[in-house]
């Protein structure tokens, strides 16, 4: 008897000890006041008050409850958790600002044989595009250009034999990585080359953004030991000056010779950041400066260093540009380095630039900023040649079809390359510029367009049956206004049938080329893998005296865990 009851009171405590996990009040205590407003309201129904219950119980503690009936066990709860607890995760606000294009289509040489285009120098996307990827992140494809992706790098093209004519002009052909029944067309320009020692006479203005938007380590922080590191390479000759802007601009430092270096330094490491963002206000005031110390036969360049972020007065996108493009008549180049996160416009970053004469880079690291201010410091700040325009036309007995790799911003209209009041790309001392044209040959079994119905056939001459392609090429010289030209024809015994006897950069360069081309969508890359750029990358590395290549080995790698490759 005594064990029954014994027995009894305990299985009576553990139903207590149930009811008390499962939040039901017992007889002899009051219910809570929320809990008595759902019971007395006379229009709340069961239904209705037991969704409010189950409401209340986080999903883990039911799923506790469950498993404790399954088991015969009585659980408590792990927490006790209500809605206040309860917090999404924050993720800081991306207000990065990119121009939306489309790839280049593929064209039909019967019907459009001739491809005109402005080169590019700048590098800008390569290094964004490698910040974003060590964020643990995948880039828009928007912020992926594949001509600057393959422009960041050097290659090994032969130098010109004489100053006559700035540059030198190499072509290969051989089959394109990703694409069997295709070929690539590798068109490369290599400036002559001009030692520090020998650079002209340089003014410059640093124009930089003081704003609140800059006051964090990878920006104004980097941005101070970057200019510092240019301020090194200054001569006696060289002149600088410092513009500031935020809501309002002004002179930092009046322009001072180049062996003045503490004067420049202690200017740069006074900066400090706060306020709106009047970039308009302070381009005017750097060429006004620029201008006033204007070196004839030297280097003019306004350096714009700012995350783009303008804010206040002018901020309309093709004001900007507008009034870029008319102080580039005085003479004044104007070079953009980016910094930044999180409301960088690199839109902005890169067509300033353009209009500017210029060149854009983006600096992301100090190793980033050395590379474009130090090593680069001749092809960055010395111009070679002007409004340099590619055209290319291409035999239809030869070629059926052909399909330009970047450049999608570049394009230009057929009759603008003999037109010297059209703006193009400039070249710097030693720069190399690498365009890739994807063809398709006549006879091949894939054909991606149609004939037309009533499209003439092309007429076929004997004679025209050995070259591929007809190249010319327009440039000015830096004290010149009136073009020069340059032709050579693409001859069709130079086809290589096997990749693997092209040369290190060609192969190089098609690796980069389909990055980010894969990083933009892989639109024409069908089934082509990060693995495969790796692979082909590996193989064709070749001199590497710095280790960009190999960082970009890294970098491929990076993607193609981040895309869960």
């Amino acid at each position: 008897m005594i064990n029954s009851i014994y027995r009894k009171s305990i299985l009576l405590s553990l139903l207590c000890l149930f009811l008390v996990a499962c939040g039901v009040p017992q007889d002899n205590q009051p219910a809570r006041p929320e809990e008595e407003t759902r019971t007395t309201s006379p229009t709340t129904t069961t239904e209705q008050q037991q969704q409010l219950a189950k409401a209340k119980k986080p999903a883990m503690y039911e799923q506790d409850a469950a498993n404790a009936s399954i088991s015969g066990a009585v659980m408590a709860p792990r927490f006790n958790m209500n809605d206040s607890a309860l917090r999404l995760p924050s993720e800081p606000v991306d207000r990065e600002n990119y121009a939306h294009f489309n790839d280049n289509p593929l064209v039909r040489v019967a019907e459009q044989p001739v491809s005109t285009f402005s080169i590019d120098v700048d590098t800008g996307s390569y290094s964004n595009v490698r910040r974003i990827l060590n964020m643990g992140q995948l880039p828009r494809h928007d912020a992926v250009r594949v001509e600057e992706m393959i422009n960041y790098f050097s290659y090994d093209y032969a130098l010109p034999e004489n100053r006559a004519v700035p540059f030198n002009i190499t072509t290969e052909i051989a089959p394109t990585p990703w694409n069997k029944s295709t070929y690539l067309l590798h068109i490369g320009l290599k400036g002559y080359e001009v030692p520090k020692q020998q650079l002209s006479a340089s003014n410059l203005v640093f124009l930089i953004d003081v704003s609140g938007s800059m006051r964090s380590d990878n920006k104004l922080g980097l941005l101070k030991k970057a200019m510092s590191m240019l301020t090194q390479q200054l001569r006696p000759e060289d002149k600088v000056a410092i513009v500031v802007y935020a809501g309002a601009s002004g002179i930092v430092l009046e322009p001072v010779n180049g062996n003045q270096k503490a004067k420049i330094l202690t200017a740069l490491e006074q900066l400090q950041a706060g306020g709106s963002t009047n970039g308009a206000a302070g381009i005017r005031l750097a060429y006004r400066l620029a201008e006033q110390s204007y070196i004839k036969n030297g280097i003019n360049r306004v350096i714009l260093c700012t995350d783009g972020d303008f804010n206040v007065g002018t901020v309309n996108f093709e004001t900007l540009k507008n009034l870029v493009e008319k102080k580039r008549k005085t003479g004044i180049s104007l070079t953009t380095l980016g910094f930044g996160t999180g409301n960088y416009n690199d839109h902005l970053m890169e067509q300033l630039a353009d209009n500017g004469n210029g060149n854009y880079a983006y600096i992301d690291t100090l190793m980033e900023a050395r590379k474009v201010l130090v090593e680069e410091m001749s092809s960055t700040m010395q111009t070679i040649a002007r409004d340099v325009k590619i055209q290319i036309e291409f035999n239809p007995a030869v070629v059926s079809e052909y399909r330009l790799v970047g450049y999608e911003n570049r394009i230009l209209a057929r009759e603008d390359f003999n037109n010297d009041k059209v703006d193009a790309g400039d070249i710097g001392a030693g720069h190399t510029v690498t365009a890739l044209y994807e063809l398709t040959l006549v006879g091949s079994k894939t054909q991606h367009l149609d004939p037309l119905r009533y499209g003439k056939a092309p007429v076929l001459q004997q004679a025209n049956l050995s070259e591929l392609a007809y190249l010319r090429l327009r440039y000015k010289l830096p004290d010149e206004n009136q073009s020069r030209l340059l032709q050579q024809v693409v001859q069709r015994k130079d086809i290589q049938k096997n990749l693997a006897v092209s040369t290190d950069h060609f192969r190089f360069a098609a690796s980069v080329a389909a990055f980010g081309q894969i990083m933009r969508g892989g639109k024409y890359t069908g089934e082509y893998r990060l693995d495969d750029v790796a692979r082909l990358a590996r193989e064709s590395r070749g001199k590497d005296p710095h280790g960009y290549r190999s960082e970009f080995l890294s970098l491929v790698g990076l993607a193609n865990t981040l895309s869960g490759s």
